[in-house]
């Protein structure tokens, strides 16, 4: 596996691999790699041919009090996993490389509707810098196929909204939450609990567990269903950011005559913030 830092190099061994009759396929991160992130780079091996992965902590996604200056950078232990994964090229440019001009006069890409409420609300310009910079890797790699993690469940909404509206010949693949023996879903930030928040953590999944339990027995009190959950969240330490059960294909709130839903949350443990979400799919009445 190669690693390259510029454009320039990007884009010929990229030019080389579709030379040679290659499928090109593509995994953006921001590092600090687990098995979650691997996973992604397994499913695009399987579906390509030459598979690029980027890392790149992308601080135009990052709001005011977030964890950029202290987001791990691990690239040595990264290179090894993606090239145990089977990817062929890293890209690992600077912020300089991505944003030449600086960011205040980047050209910024907004996705009205999915990009709204949900982490788009606690979370103001968040997906306007997950926008911009997966457009921007896009047209550096533009690669044939992406995968991206259903953990993220909004931001792959949001992304296959802007594949569609721009007219990107891309498919984005959503592959299936990875997820401890315990139920918490792999994310780069449990890494920031303490002993005690980890033995907690496992009660957002649980929470999410419940509603789709009560879905499926009839349940259609979303207020309910909401309010039990949240509850529940509170008596294992959680501070509830949001839960909302919405419609999986288009993340409007759920309507009762709905078949296909999921349920989202973020909440705080500690310092620490935690997105999970659940998709349930109900049986035609």
């Amino acid at each position: 596996m190669n690693t390259v830092k510029t454009l320039r190099d990007l884009r010929a061994a990229v030019a080389q691999a579709r030379a040679e009759g290659k499928q090109i396929g593509f995994v953006p991160t921001m590092g600090n790699l687990h098995a979650g992130h691997v996973s992604l780079v397994e499913t695009a091996v399987q579906r390509a041919d030459f598979v690029v992965a980027s890392i790149f902590v992308n601080p135009l996604q990052f709001g005011a009090g977030e964890d950029l200056a202290s987001y791990p950078r691990t690239l040595a232990a990264d290179q090894e996993k993606l090239l145990a994964a089977g990817c062929h090229l890293l890209f690992h440019p600077d912020v300089a490389e991505i944003y030449p001009h600086g960011m205040a006069d980047q050209t910024r890409v907004i996705v009205p509707g999915v990009s709204e409420g949900l982490c788009g609300a606690s979370r103001p310009g968040h997906f306007e810098g997950v926008a911009t910079v997966v457009t921007k890797l896009f047209n550096m790699v533009q690669p044939d196929l992406a995968v991206f993690g259903e953990k993220d469940y909004q931001q792959l909404a949001v992304i296959r909204a802007l594949v569609h509206d721009l007219n990107m010949p891309i498919q984005i693949i959503g592959a299936p939450t990875q997820r401890a023996e315990d139920g918490l879903a792999l994310s780069s930030r449990n890494g920031y609990l303490d002993a005690a928040q980890r033995a907690a953590a496992p009660a957002l999944y649980r929470s999410l567990q419940g509603i789709a339990s009560e879905l499926q027995r009839g349940a259609r009190d979303y207020p309910r269903l909401i309010e039990t959950a949240q509850r529940q969240q509170r008596d294992a330490g959680f501070v509830p950011d949001y839960l909302e059960i919405r419609n999986a294909l288009s993340l409007r709130p759920a309507q009762l005559d709905d078949r296909q839903l999921v349920v989202l949350t973020a909440a705080h443990l500690g310092s620490t913030r935690l997105i999970d979400n659940l998709l349930v799919e109900l049986p035609v009445q």
